[in-house]
């Protein structure tokens, strides 16, 4: 009976470390959360490989990555170039990838500020269908929303601008505009991580005020600290009931560049124009990177209520009083 026992028991052990390394072999994932370029080089062998993907965290482990190769005979058959990868791949999607040797990818910068229509351009210029982009960041899904816990508390009505981080990406040319769209989403959710969402919540804020925001900041101002200024100054004037009273908002509008507009756009009737509405936009007006974001979650306070940007240097300059602001803007030209 004893005896028996023991053969149950090893049994059990055996089935369980089967199904183990199986699941571990198929279904575990690296730690890497972004996207990056891998390279391969040529002559390096299976096992230098698998140990270069588990340092750079695509892998879990490279024992379950040699054992996926020999079982599917794909030792050796590896192709040399750069690769496209992430740790939320599992091990069969890693291997699938580098064992093609027509798996090309495309190199696309968005930069920060632009507008999803910028963004479509880009893509368009590069050979991808930026129309069907645009009208999936216009049109998403309820399916598409909510996959990325980023889009939470983002009002239906309003489109996925903001969202799309703006960086450099790597898209495989078969890419349709679904998958370009997702990868930028989990960059997205990637880069606004944990401790910065903690502190939107401790802040009694969220996400999409956030996003929106930055979106503004990001268009005012380029250096870090006159956009933790300008943070400040904005959240001050949203608490006191003032009107933003952003250009950034009326560029949005008018599709241009303008650092002042005149009286006449100032009126113009759009929910985007935080000179004749109080409080933040219906949506953010371009997508904001991480700088902007930052200084959004971490304003800095001062007695500053007014800005303006000196038109030849590009410096921002701040005054606290309407009356001090107004001989800035005669000072300089504007």
């Amino acid at each position: 009976m004893k005896k028996i026992i023991i053969l149950l028991i090893i049994i059990v052990i055996a089935i369980g470390g089967f199904f183990y390394f199986r699941s571990q072999i198929y279904f575990s994932r690296g730690i890497a959360n972004q996207n990056a370029i891998f390279e391969i080089k040529a002559g390096e062998g299976n096992a230098q490989i698998a140990k270069n993907l588990q340092e750079d965290g695509i892998i879990s482990r490279d024992v379950y990555f040699l054992i996926y190769l020999k079982t599917h005979n794909l030792l050796n058959k590896i192709y040399p170039g750069e690769y496209l990868l992430n740790g939320d791949m599992t091990i069969p999607e890693v291997a699938i990838v580098i064992t093609n040797s027509k798996k090309s990818f495309e190199r696309v910068l968005f930069k920060e500020g632009w507008v999803a229509t910028q963004m479509a351009d880009e893509l368009q210029a590069r050979g991808f269908d930026g129309i069907e982009f645009l009208n999936i960041v216009d049109n998403p899904t309820n399916d598409l929303v909510s996959q990325f816990s980023i889009l939470n508390d983002k009002p239906k009505e309003v489109s996925l601008e903001g969202y799309l981080f703006p960086d450099t990406y790597y898209f495989s040319q078969d890419s349709t505009a679904l998958g370009i769209v997702k990868k930028i989403l989990n960059n997205t959710e990637s880069r606004i991580d944990e401790k910065l969402r903690a502190e939107i919540e401790k802040q009694q804020k969220t996400i999409f005020e956030i996003i929106t925001m930055a979106s503004i900041v990001e268009r005012e101002v380029s250096s870090e600290e006159d956009r933790a200024l300008v943070s400040g100054l904005f959240w001050n004037r949203l608490s006191v009931g003032q009107a933003l009273q952003s250009d950034a908002t009326l560029s949005y509008i008018f599709n241009d560049k303008n650092d002042a507009h005149s009286l006449t756009q100032t009126k113009i009737d759009s929910p985007y124009n935080t000179y004749a509405n109080r409080g933040l936009p219906i949506g953010p007006v371009s997508n904001p990177g991480l700088s902007a974001i930052k200084a959004t979650i971490y304003p800095k306070d001062s007695q500053y209520n007014y800005f303006l940007s000196d038109p030849k240097t590009g410096k921002t300059i701040f005054s606290k009083t309407f009356p001090e602001h107004v001989e800035n803007k005669f000072k300089y030209g504007l």
